[in-house]
């Protein structure tokens, strides 16, 4: 029987925000509604609260309270990142790296400075989707300003050696005696992976509140104290003339509230998303033929699951879910409307009409054994269904 309540299985597309989260957020719609920027008693409230909740987030990511600029997403991070570094090292060098199988938010900001003269080498990947260390160290040059890669791919899981990178861009970069900024787009890692950047050894990562039980527009970018960087909004100056714009202190709130709970409940959800990934990926390798496990088999986030399936469409899989009360989706959430074959895919050596078999599931903290074995049912009988139908591979369109 299908059940009551809608099956919600798109976790790497967005969270619900936790009821938490909004009654910490409330208070500064209304009562607490002042500018931080002005000088009064109201608008020195919302400065305290702005400074505890950038404190908090400090904490949390192991850096200065000062190195934490807050934005309106990981999109907007990604972007500020990498064009504000570009951009500000352009008279050194005009050389970016970067892989294949980025966020748009990556890839779109790398393709704009093409456009603009800048060069940018996009790495390939192995068949898991992973970059390696030696890859991007032999990739950089004397004219290298900065390598952009993403520590978890929010398509097929694959978890990247971050750590490792860092550590050659930077053996690279005292080589050559020249500045090479690492930046990371962590969005997927928030709340499964450990965020210290003590560990990470990164000079700049992007985070978005809506991807660990957060309000939606809301994100943050971590900046290493002294890296160079050219603010791509411009305006009042605020956070410290990095990101100008009247700073969404209900948003930020709620961001650091979420950020703080999910990285202590990490090890808690870790465990039990886990142990739900393993429990689908293992029922549909052993009932459900010509299919595909995408990304790494363990060095993937413990929520993700992708499976390209031969000879189905992903939407018509993801509109068959739909109908049985089951919310999952084919890929990034940001290029859902497309029909083209997701990019990381062919990144991995797919072929376009495997890819377009694809399906996602990502799992929260809220899901449960019976929501997966009902999903994995209607799964079981949906495939062979829609393998019997005619599709557009088939019918020569």
């Amino acid at each position: 029987m299908p059940p009551q309540e809608i099956v919600y299985l798109d976790h790497a597309g967005t969270t619900p925000t936790d009821p938490r989260v909004l009654e910490a957020m409330l208070p500064y719609f209304t009562g607490l509604y002042g500018n931080p920027s002005s000088m009064h008693t109201v608008g020195q409230e919302a400065r305290y609260a702005l400074d505890g909740a950038r404190e908090r987030v400090a904490k949390v990511l192991h850096c200065r309270a000062g190195e934490i600029v807050f934005t309106g997403s990981g999109t907007e991070s990604d972007n500020a990142a990498i064009s504000g570094v570009a951009t500000a090292l352009e008279e050194t060098g005009n050389h970016i790296i970067t892989s294949t199988v980025e966020h748009h938010a990556v890839l779109h900001t790398c393709q704009y400075l093409e456009n603009i003269g800048f060069d940018v080498t996009y790495l390939p990947v192995d068949p898991f989707g992973m970059v390696h260390p030696e890859q991007v160290y032999d990739a950089i040059t004397d004219r290298t300003t900065m390598v952009t890669v993403m520590y978890a791919n929010n398509e097929i899981g694959t978890i990247n050696p971050i750590s490792e990178i860092s550590k050659a861009v930077a053996r690279r970069a005292s080589e050559l005696e020249r500045t090479i900024v690492m930046h990371t787009d962590g969005v997927q890692a928030a709340g499964f992976l450990d965020l210290n950047l003590r560990n990470l050894g990164v000079d700049m990562m992007s985070l978005s509140g809506h991807k660990f039980y957060g309000p939606k527009g809301t994100g943050a970018l971590y900046i290493r104290r002294g890296t160079p960087l050219l603010p791509l909004i411009q305006g009042g100056g605020q956070e410290r003339e990095r990101r100008s714009g009247t700073e969404n202190i209900p948003g930020i709130i709620g961001f650091s509230a979420a950020l703080e709970a999910a990285d202590a409940q990490r090890d808690e959800v870790s465990v039990h998303c886990t142990a739900l990934r393993d429990r689908i990926i293992r029922h549909i390798a052993e009932n459900i033929p010509d299919c595909h496990l995408n990304g790494h088999e363990t060095q993937r986030l413990p929520n993700n699951v992708n499976f390209s399936f031969q000879g189905i469409e992903g939407e018509a899989i993801l509109l068959g879910l739909d109908v049985a009360g089951i919310a999952a989706s084919s890929g990034s959430a940001c290029s859902s409307g497309s029909l083209e074959p997701s990019h990381v895919l062919l990144a991995l050596a797919q072929s376009a009409e495997l890819a377009r078999g694809s399906l996602r599931v990502t799992l929260g903290r809220e899901n449960t054994v019976e929501e997966v074995d009902y999903f994995l049912g209607v799964l079981d009988r949906l495939v062979p269904q829609l393998r019997k139908l005619p599709t557009l591979a088939t019918s020569g369109s």
